[in-house]
Parts: structure tokens; C-alpha cells; sequence
């Protein structure tokens, strides 16, 4: 699981606030670090709450006249500029304060005419109160015209930063609105949570925004073998794959695979033998050949096998064109149209259509009630959708099914601890645990159950066996980026020790280019110690790896704040501490 992937659940922290907040540290589940900058200017508007609607300096006097009139001449005569601007603002705001939005206007519009230039901050003040009217009124463009004047004279005026954010989310302009946000997060330290629930809403809504564009133009990608592997180590019923296994160990059935029938004609059975080789980049042309001949044998099979890789490959159109086509057939065997199903099911998770997702579960827990598969991946969608109970149960029901499933069994264990972790239940947490050491026992060379492990002793604050666990799975698969990671993060939340998180995840890289978590968390440290320039950079190495839509809008998200914030620290001159002063 990626550092930056935490939810707002887990971490108490919206997800985006990773690569906003330096400064300070918050541990939670594996090694995670939150940074908050400790101190910034406060000059200017002062500390204002996101949702106050009033303009500045409200008098609680009598209701005036019905028209905003000079002061009277008597006092006029001893009244500086300044001070009848105040007199004219004083009554606006009575005005306000009456729901008399319009002749509030008219007061502040003198004000302003009447306001000395010099006198830049009681200036901006009249601005920001007329802006705070047309507001009640819905004038967007004009609540943005007087923000935007406020802050040319009081750059840190943080009522106008907020108000033209919430203009410019009616308005569309969401970049313009994060920038906006992330100013007052740093002016207020991040400490005003409800300016946090809003730069939140604003970066999952650019993220979605600006993934979907992506997407639209976005060249497929392989992913590297072993993505893949581990892809393939989900499922413990895949026909192919299971197949594929089978011939791998000399057991072949001969009638339904004949030796070097059409193994030459670049068709289905010379895309199993790349499956088998390792040669995934081949398999789409091979099932493709074969799907061009009339009255193929293996039609259900190529649309099966070509559909899994265009899954992998992030083609998530064309493979569901092929799992529908596949699904709808009357005489797929069963085997096939199940995992079609729960591929097919897993496809609408990631384009976030739950029912449609949960509708194709359920249809393949009715045709095949016994196959692991279904209750393991549709276990994951319940988990996605924050239903616990729902999860534990399909987590229960794939290990009952098929006792020797070492990524479903270790699932059910990690689903559990959680669980009881978070209702406080030591009893459950200490049963749990020894149900792990009985997953390393039973499944001594899956890296998952060492990995999972070793993220539950992090949470319990045992780092150290934490790390001896990390390394027994290093042990099992020397080569393997994940692991070195999460090790990476352990080691930067258990130490501080910087230089060798980012040697660690530096070696991820080494060994596999197309390491999207590294370069994730990579990014993501970069851009807590200060170094945001260079995290965009690897955030954008990172989004073109994303298999998914909403994979891609959560990277955005985290680019985005870390784009916003290098905008306001160079706008404003802040400097921000790196990890090493703290």
C-alpha cells in the first residue's frame, strides 16, 4: 500500500495533505510521515473561518437609512478620507448585517472611492466586505473581480483567499481555487480543519478532472513482469493461468491442448507459450490472429486472454468489450464466464460503478458459489466501499473454500486486524497475530503474508521485528520494488533516517523502471522535505503508469497540491523546513 494512499479513515488526514503539510510527524499503519509547517507570517487578514459568510468589522448598531448618505456635515467637517470610508463601510455593513445586500453595494462602493490608495489594508478590507455581498447575491464574477483586487493590496488576506477559492469553484477555475486554498492552509499552519475538507473536495475533483483528460490520450503500458505476477497470484481459479501452470510441470492435457498444433501460426496457442515465456508484450496479436480465423476452437480463450491483458495494459474499454462478448456466449464453459465476471466486476470498481460491480459478483457467486475467486476480489470491492463486515465475511468464505490461497488467507488476516484494532478488541488483535505467523508457516515463500505482516508490527510500534520481516521477504524475492518501498517507509517513519529511504526506493527503480509506487513515495518525500520541483517531476513519471482512471486521479491529486503549494511558497517567499532541521 502506498505511503500517499492512506484514507482519511486510517490517517485521520485527508490524502491529499501528504504532499501539501511539511514540518512535524504522524505515524500511521506502515511508515507514514505528515509534515506540517510549524510557522508562517500571519500578516493580513488574520485567521478566519472557512465558512464565514460576514463581512469584516460587523457593528451590532441600529438598522440606517434606507440610502448610504455622506456623513452628516457637521462631522464631515473633522472626518479624514479615511475615516468617512470607515463611516461609509460601517453602514454597509449594518446594511449587510439587514439582508440589504444592494445598498450594502452602494456604501462600499463608496468606501472605496473615498479611501485614501495609501491605506492599503483598510482598501482591501472594503473590497473583500463588497465581495462578501455579491456573494449573497451569486455575482461570481464579480465576488472573483473584488477578491482578486483585495489581494492585490493584501496578499495574505485570508477571508478574500477563501471567498475567491468558492468563487472559483462555481466558476470552474479549480486550479485557481486549490492555489487559493493551499494559501490559507499555509497561513493558518493547517490547522483549520474545515479548510482542509475543502482543499480536499477541490483536489479530488481536479484529480478526476484532470485523469480523465489523461486517460483520453494516454498510450497503453505494459506493465513490468512483475506487476504482472503478482496480477496473476490474485486469482487462485484463473483456468488459463492454472493451465498454463499445468504445462509448466509437464502435467498437459493433450486433448485439449494437442503438441504443436498451431503453435507456429502465431495464433492461441502460441500466445500460451509467451504467457508461459514471460513474453506479455506478444499476446495480444497472437489472440487477435486467432480470433480473425472463422470457427475457432479457442475463441472463448483469446477473448479471455486478450481481454486480461488489455486489463493489465490499462485498456479498460476494449477489455470489457472482450469480457462482455465472452460473458454473453450460451456455451462458455463456467470456469471461463466466472472469470470473466469477476473481471468484468472489477473493471466497473475502477471506473466506480459499485452496483454494476457488485451486480457481477453476485451473478458469479450464483454460478460458481464454490470458486475462491469471486469471495476474494469481491471482497476488495467491499473493502473499497467501507463494508467491513460485508469483506471479513467473503475473506472468510475464499479461505473455507480454498484452504491453500496464501493471498486470500493473509487478506482475511490483515481485513480482521484492522478491524479489531479499530474497535480496541486486544484479544481479537493478539488472535489475529498468530493467525499471520500461521500464514508465514503455511506460506513460507509469499511475500504478501511477510509484507502485510511486517505493516501490522509497524502499527503495533514494533519496528525493529517489523524490519526482520521486510528482510525475510527480501530473502524469499531479492528483487522485489514493493518490498523495498514499504521497507524504505518503515525505516523513514522507525529512524528518520532519510538517505536510506531514498536508497531503498531508488533500488525499487533500479530493478523495476516501471515501479509506480516508487516513484509515488519517491515523490512524495521529496515534496515533504521541501524538494517540490523535483516531486512534481517524479509525480509526473509516475501518472502514465496508473492503470486505472481512478488510479490516475488520486497521483493528480497529490501532483496538484504539491504544484499549488510550490506556486505559494515562490508567490509568498516561505520558506519551507526539510526534514533533516526538524
Amino acid at each position: 500500500m502506498a505511503l500517499s494512499k492512506y484514507t482519511t479513515e486510517q490517517t485521520g488526514v485527508p490524502n491529499w495533505k501528504i504532499a501539501l503539510a511539511v514540518g512535524g510527524t504522524l505515524a500511521a499503519g506502515v511508515a507514514i510521515y505528515y509534515f506540517l509547517i510549524r510557522e508562517t507570517s500571519k500578516k493580513g487578514g488574520g485567521s478566519k473561518t472557512a465558512t464565514d459568510k460576514s463581512p469584516d468589522a460587523i457593528n451590532s448598531v441600529t438598522s440606517p437609512s434606507s440610502e448610504c448618505s455622506s456623513p452628516k456635515a457637521d462631522d464631515a467637517v473633522n472626518l479624514t478620507p479615511l475615516e468617512k470610508a470607515q463611516s461609509y463601510k460601517n453602514k454597509g455593513n449594518k446594511y449587510f448585517k439587514g439582508g440589504k445586500y444592494s445598498e450594502a453595494i452602494k456604501c462600499y462602493d463608496q468606501a472605496i472611492e473615498t479611501c485614501p490608495p495609501e491605506n492599503t489594508v483598510d482598501l482591501s478590507t472594503f473590497y473583500q466586505n463588497r465581495a462578501a455581498a455579491y456573494e449573497q447575491q451569486k455575482n461570481w464574477e464579480c465576488v472573483l473581480r473584488d477578491c482578486t483586487a483585495a489581494l492585490e493590496l493584501n496578499e495574505r488576506y485570508v477571508k478574500a483567499l477563501q471567498r475567491r477559492a468558492k468563487a472559483c469553484e462555481v466558476l470552474k477555475d479549480l486550479d485557481q481555487a486549490l492555489e487559493d486554498l493551499t494559501a490559507v492552509c499555509i497561513i493558518e499552519s493547517f490547522q483549520n480543519q474545515a479548510t482542509l475538507v475543502n482543499v480536499d473536495r477541490v483536489l479530488k475533483e481536479l484529480g478526476r478532472m484532470h485523469a480523465k483528460e489523461a486517460m483520453e490520450d494516454r498510450e497503453p503500458v505494459m506493465p513490468s513482469k512483475h506487476f504482472i505476477k503478482t496480477f496473476f497470484e490474485s486469482f487462485a481459479e484463473d483456468p488459463i493461468f492454472n493451465s498454463v501452470d499445468k504445462e509448466k510441470e509437464g502435467d498437459v492435457d493433450e486433448a485439449e491442448h494437442p503438441p504443436g498444433k498451431n503453435t507456429t501460426n502465431n495464433g492461441y496457442l502460441k500466445a500460451r507459450q509467451h504467457l508461459q515465456e514471460g513474453n506479455y508484450g506478444e499476446i495480444i496479436d497472437c489472440c487477435q490472429n486467432e480470433l480473425a480465423i472463422p470457427f475457432t476452437p479457442y475463441k472463448v480463450e483469446s477473448l479471455l486472454l486478450r481481454a486480461t491483458l488489455y486489463q493489465l495494459r490499462g485498456e479498460s474499454t476494449k477489455a470489457m468489450e472482450d469480457l462482455t462478448v465472452l460473458i454473453s456466449i450460451e456455451d462458455c464453459p463456467l470456469k471461463m464466464q466466472v472469470n470473466a465476471l469477476v473481471k468484468r466486476g472489477s473493471l466497473h470498481m475502477q471506473h466506480e460503478k459499485v452496483d454494476s460491480s457488485l451486480k457481477d459478483f453476485d451473478r458469479a457467486a450464483i454460478l460458481d458459489p464454490t470458486n475462491s475467486d469471486v469471495f476474494h476480489h469481491r471482497g476488495q470491492i467491499h473493502l473499497l466501499i467501507g463494508k467491513v463486515d460485508a469483506a471479513m465475511s467473503d475473506f472468510k468464505t475464499a479461505v473455507e473454500l480454498n484452504s491453500n490461497f496464501p493471498i486470500a488467507f493473509v487478506q482475511r488476516c490483515y481485513t480482521d486486524y484492522r478491524y479489531a484494532y479499530q474497535l480496541g478488541d486486544k484479544a481479537k488483535v493478539e488472535e489475529v497475530m498468530k493467525k499471520f505467523e500461521e500464514a508465514i508457516k503455511n506460506f513460507p515463500k509469499c511475500v504478501e503474508c511477510y509484507v502485510l505482516y511486517a505493516q501490522v508490527l509497524c502499527d503495533q510500534g514494533e519496528h525493529e521485528r517489523a524490519d526482520s520481516y521486510y528482510i525475510k521477504a527480501l530473502e524469499v524475492e531479492p528483487d522485489n520494488p514493493t518490498t523495498l518501498v514499504h521497507r524504505a517507509l518503515l525505516i523513514l517513519q522507525w529512524k528518520g533516517d532519510l538517505a536510506q529511504a531514498r536508497s531503498y526506493i531508488t533500488q525499487a527503480l533500479e530493478i523495476d523502471e516501471k515501479c509506480e509506487l516508487a516513484y509515488e513515495n519517491l515523490a512524495t518525500i521529496e515534496v515533504q522535505t521541501g524538494n517540490l520541483k523535483r516531486g512534481v517531476e517524479l509525480f509526473d513519471k509516475a501518472i502514465p503508469l496508473a492503470k486505472t482512471e481512478m488510479e490516475m486521479a488520486h497521483l493528480f491529486s497529490l501532483r496538484d497540491a504539491a504544484v499549488a503549494q510550490l506556486k505559494i511558497v515562490e508567490k509568498m517567499g516561505i520558506n519551507i523546513p526539510n526534514l533533516g532541521s526538524l
